[in-house]
């Protein structure tokens, strides 16, 4: 029996129809690709755009949302963060460094006193919240413990996922 809850005994969210389906699929894909690319460029941050990425798929396309926890790279993240809502510590570092150096370089360059203060407050809330969450080891792709396992019963007609879980 599938447990009805998610993760820390919470609701899962519901499953979304029709546009707001497309808009949050679309917006996940898009998402996803940006987590890619900032897992090659160092000044585009990879762990929110993929727990928004999970999050995106969490509400619209149950199938993409497991591909996402079972991808190779990605994966254990999104699982860990769905599991304990807990950062790796290296992505931890990564982010404070990343939120120091694109919110002061922005702090400098913008001339307007208000804006200015938007974005240390801005800046100050991000940081206070990464600090809030637990921080735990990195999860190792090479270690099979730490992915993700496809439970058979949740197979969803998916062609693909289902023989992807096959081999």
């Amino acid at each position: 029996m599938v447990d009805p809850l998610g993760p820390n005994g919470s609701q899962p969210p519901a499953e979304s129809h029709g546009p707001l389906r497309w808009l949050l699929v679309s917006l996940g894909s898009l998402l996803t690709g940006l987590a890619a690319l900032g897992a090659f460029l160092p000044v585009l941050p990879t762990t929110p755009f993929l727990l928004l990425a999970g999050a995106c798929f969490a509400r619209s396309s149950p199938s993409f949302h497991r591909r996402l926890k079972r991808a190779p790279i990605f994966g254990a993240y999104v699982e860990q963060w769905e599991r304990d809502r807990s950062i790796p510590s290296r992505a931890k570092r990564k982010a404070f460094g990343l939120i120091a150096l694109t919110f002061g370089y922005s702090i400098w360059a913008v001339e307007a006193a208000g804006l200015r203060a938007l974005l240390a407050v801005l800046g100050l809330a991000l940081t206070a919240f990464l600090a809030s969450r637990p921080t735990t080891a990195e999860p190792r792709a090479s270690d099979p413990g730490s992915l993700p396992q496809r439970d058979p019963a949740e197979a969803d007609g998916d062609p693909e996922a289902d023989e992807a879980a096959r081999d």
